[in-house]
C-alpha cells in the first residue's frame, strides 16, 4: 500500500512536469555600467523612467592662440561682446614734441567762454547797420514835410559797432520847438520824435497846462553815445550807440516852470496827469519807452527808442 502511494505520487509529479511550459521571455542579464541601455522588446509601461545620465565628455580646448566665437542657439540672438574697459591713464597721453614757441594747447578766446550779458563792448564783436539810400530819402522827406530842422552828417564809426551810417543832426523838433542841446541820430528816431510831440505832447499840454502857454522847447540829455544800456561794462549795447534813441528830460513853455521829466505816478496835479499821458501815447511812435516808473536808471527822464523786434513787439514802461 505504501509503494502504490508513492508510485502514484510520482506519477502526478510527472504528469505536472510534462504539461508546463517555459515563459516566454527568460530572464535578462543587466547592462554593464559603461554599457548603453538595452532596449527590452517588451512594450514600456505607463510609469515613464528616468532616463540614465550620461556622463560628460570633456570638450576638446582650442588653441591658445585661436579665439573661436560661440555659435548662438537657433532662434536667440546672439550676445554682443563688451570690449574690456581702457585703464584710466594716469598722465596725459604722450605726443611729438611741439615746437619751442608754440604752447600745448591753442589758446581760446576769452570772449568765447563768456555768455553774453558778461561781454564788454570791444567782445562783442558788432558792426554798424547800414541803410538803404531809398528809405533814408523817404525818411527825410517826412521830416521837411514836418518842419523839422535838421542837417545831414557824415558816417560816424567809433569802433565796435557804435555808429551811425546816416546820421543826421536835429537842431528844431518842430517849427518853433528847439531841441536843446541839438541831437546826433538816425532819421526813424527823429520822425517818431517829431510826430509824438506834434500829435500827443502838444495837445496833452494845452489841455493840462493851457496857462503856460505853448512848448518852446525839448530838452534832451543824450543822443548818439557809444555806450551799452545803462552805461554797464557788460552786455548789450546800448540803441545810443546805434543812433536809434534820445532821452527827454524836461518841457520848455512861453511861462512858468519848466515840466521836468520826475517820478509822477501818485502826482494828483494836471503836471502829473500830463506826464503820465505822454509817456502812455509814447508807445504810438516809438518801440521801446522806458519813464520814471521803470527802473532806478530812468528816474529822471523818458527813454525813447526806435529799436526793431520780431513781430512789431512794443516794449513800454
Amino acid at each position: 500500500m505504501r509503494k502504490f502511494s508513492t508510485l502514484a505520487i510520482l506519477l502526478a509529479a510527472t504528469v505536472f512536469l510534462v504539461g508546463a511550459r517555459l515563459p516566454p521571455q527568460g530572464p535578462l542579464p543587466q547592462p554593464r555600467p559603461d554599457a548603453a541601455p538595452v532596449t527590452s522588446p517588451i512594450a514600456p509601461s505607463s510609469e515613464k523612467a528616468e532616463p540614465p545620465t550620461p556622463e560628460e565628455v570633456p570638450a576638446p580646448q582650442p588653441k591658445p592662440d585661436i579665439k573661436e566665437p560661440e555659435a548662438p542657439a537657433s532662434g536667440q540672438m546672439p550676445t554682443p561682446q563688451t570690449a574690456p574697459a581702457k585703464p584710466e591713464p594716469s598722465e596725459p597721453m604722450q605726443g611729438p614734441p611741439l615746437p619751442p614757441d608754440m604752447p600745448h594747447s591753442p589758446p581760446t578766446p576769452a570772449e568765447e567762454d563768456k555768455p553774453p550779458a558778461e561781454q564788454t563792448l570791444e567782445e562783442q564783436n558788432l558792426a554798424i547797420e547800414p541803410e538803404s539810400d531809398a528809405a533814408h530819402a523817404e525818411c527825410t522827406a517826412a521830416l521837411k514835410a514836418l518842419g523839422v530842422v535838421f542837417r545831414q552828417a557824415p558816417r560816424i564809426d567809433d569802433g565796435n559797432g557804435c555808429g551811425i551810417d546816416k546820421p543826421i543832426i536835429v537842431s528844431e523838433a518842430l517849427p518853433g520847438i528847439t531841441l536843446k542841446p541839438e541831437a546826433t541820430i538816425r532819421c526813424p528816431a527823429a520822425l517818431a520824435l517829431a510826430r509824438w510831440i506834434k500829435e500827443s505832447v502838444i495837445p496833452a499840454a494845452s489841455a493840462a497846462l493851457p496857462e503856460q502857454g505853448r512848448i518852446t522847447a525839448v530838452n534832451q540829455a543824450t543822443a548818439y553815445m557809444c555806450r551799452l544800456r545803462n552805461g554797464s561794462e557788460t552786455g548789450k549795447i546800448s540803441e545810443h550807440a546805434r543812433g536809434n534813441a534820445i532821452d527827454i528830460v524836461s518841457f520848455h513853455f512861453e511861462k512858468g516852470e519848466d515840466v521836468a521829466v520826475r517820478s509822477r505816478r501818485e502826482d494828483p496835479t494836471l503836471t502829473g496827469a500830463f506826464q503820465r499821458t505822454v509817456s502812455a501815447a509814447g508807445c504810438l511812435y516809438f518801440t521801446t519807452v522806458l519813464d520814471p516808473e521803470s527802473d532806478a536808471a530812468h528816474e529822471t527822464h523818458f527813454h525813447l527808442d526806435v529799436i526793431e523786434r520780431k513781430g512789431g513787439y512794443r516794449y513800454c514802461h
